[in-house]
């Protein structure tokens, strides 16, 4: 493809992208406002993020191996669809339970667009060439997470829209991106009628995965820790996820093939993207509460506060694209970002309800510099090894344990906040007197509770965040160690390999 060609189809990839992106930091901001207008708590404040999460999560590796057997640009628009009915429905959600339900179907379609736009945009683009398109990429996921959060508190703010417009909004730009992919995107596509979809081992991790997600929910809280209902949701999570270990090592198309999870650059790959994953995910959905509840600042305020991470991506990751295209060198930049990310979450865990925003505008840009430098560039790395038959496939595990580690950071990590909530609310109420009746996942409605109470809640929320981004620093930890142990790999100048690097690839376990 010419260099014109190459940015038709990508401005519909980018637009489709920035749909996706957008449609969950829209919300993010406005999401306390949500759950306080239908009486929800702060489990379901968790469940609202995770949901959608644990859709995209378990649907990832589907849509990797069906891009490698049938048409990307079909599955494309057939994702769309799903991601457009999702967006309408959470619209129209009555209560928590609903929204609930409906992210997770919107999911389906995040999950979907978000690996099908990496893996169509490898499939066009050399990887010698992909640091620049990547920075493209980079650049676009940032407006879409700066402009987010700032057009979900504008919405949530303005009387007469109301925050169901939070999801409404991205039905044009949806309409819009699904015209301009059926006129620009023209890529070849190779059937292999005889291939099949291992729907077994896609059903056998999604359950495993999502029995370990709602034991983290519910343990300390409805049941003990050391309990039998510990005992049969993590037994039987376990028995699941060997099952499907069995059944991946068995089919002849896996939904994510065991020889290259265990090849050394994909596993470590996957292994930082793991913990970048928990880190991000889980450490920064939390800020738009932080600042709302934490600290009173409206939503739109709330929005403008986060732009200093947001800023940090958008840099690094364009900058870093290019560095990476000029010099074919990839490592240097993900050890630097994994640094910088950890960082940035340690300085985050000093903060309470009464810390600088300056200090936590200067933390922020460090987390936001640490992703920019690391997340694309771990997928970078893990597409460079492997052959092009087999790019959906790696392209969907990276993209897979990424999104993994994100829903397990925010269902870890909420649960581990509504704790020291309930905590500290109990002994604030303690101080005044006040008999506790709740605990903390009673109702985030702030706005309806006595000035007395709504100042122990605002201080609560405020000075238990910060213990949250102490427990992001350590995960983050692991990232780093990770990017220290991958190989130095130069970047390849050929869309697929060389047939010699094909036959050495397994041998060496690059």
């Amino acid at each position: 493809m010419t260099h014109r060609q190459i940015l038709e189809a990508l401005s519909g990839l980018l637009l489709v992208l920035f749909v996706a992106m957008i449609s969950s930091t829209i919300v993010s901001v406005a999401l306390p406002q949500i759950i306080g207008a239908l009486n929800g708590t702060q489990s379901q404040y968790t469940w609202v993020v995770t949901a959608s999460l644990l859709a995209a999560t378990a649907s990832t590796p589907i849509w990797g191996k069906l891009a490698d057997l049938f048409s990307k640009k079909a599955l494309l628009q057939i994702s769309i669809v799903i991601f457009l009915l999702g967006s309408l429905a959470s619209g129209f959600a009555q209560n928590t339970g609903q929204l609930i339900a409906f992210r997770a179907f919107q999911g389906l379609g995040m999950g979907a667009l978000q690996i099908l736009v990496q893996v169509i945009i490898a499939a066009m683009i050399p990887p010698k060439e992909r640091g620049k398109y990547n920075g493209y990429l980079g650049g676009v996921m940032a407006v879409a997470t700066v402009g987010g959060p700032l057009l979900g508190g504008l919405i949530a703010d303005t009387s007469w829209l109301g925050w169901r417009w939070c999801f409404f909004i991205a039905v044009p730009f949806t309409l819009i991106a699904f015209v301009l992919l059926h006129k620009t995107l023209k890529i070849t596509t190779v059937r292999r009628p005889e291939a099949k979809v291992d729907y077994a081992g896609a059903t056998l991790i999604a359950a495993g995965v999502s029995l370990l997600l709602i034991w983290v929910t519910f343990v300390g809280g409805s049941f003990d820790w050391l309990s039998w209902q510990t005992a049969v949701m993590v037994g039987g999570a376990v028995i699941i996820l060997v099952l499907a270990t069995l059944v991946e090592s068995r089919v002849k198309e896996p939904v994510v093939p065991l020889h290259i999870v265990r090849m050394r650059t994909p596993a470590l790959a996957i292994l930082a993207s793991l913990a970048v994953g928990m880190a991000m995910f889980g450490g920064s959905v939390f800020l738009g509460q932080y600042f709302q509840i934490g600290r009173g600042y409206s939503p739109t305020e709330a929005g403008l506060l986060t732009i200093p991470m947001m800023f940090g991506v958008l840099v690094s990751s364009t900058i870093s694209g290019r560095l990476i295209s000029q010099s074919g060198r990839i490592k240097p930049y993900i050890v630097v970002g994994s640094i910088v990310l950890t960082v940035g979450f340690l300085c985050l865990s000093t903060i309470d309800h009464e810390t600088s925003l300056v200090l936590i505008g200067g933390s922020m840009m460090l987390v936001g510099i640490g992703v920019g430098m690391s997340m694309q560039n771990l997928v970078l790395a893990i597409q460079n090894t492997v052959p092009l038959r087999e790019l959906g496939a790696a392209s969907g595990a990276i993209t897979f344990f990424r999104s993994l580690g994100g829903t397990i950071g925010v269902s870890v990590l909420g649960a581990v906040l509504a704790d020291k909530v309930a905590t500290n609310i109990a002994e604030g109420l303690a101080k005044i007197g006040v008999k506790p009746t709740g605990s903390g996942t009673g109702s985030l409605n702030i706005a309806a509770l006595p000035e007395p109470i709504k100042q122990i809640v605002r201080a609560a929320y405020g000075d238990a965040t910060g213990h949250i981004f102490l427990i992001s620093a350590g995960i983050a930890v692991v990232g780093i160690v990770a990017a220290l142990f991958l190989k130095p790999v130069k970047l390849r100048e050929t869309v697929d390999l060389s047939e010699a690097t094909k036959q050495e690839e397994p041998a060496t376990a690059r």
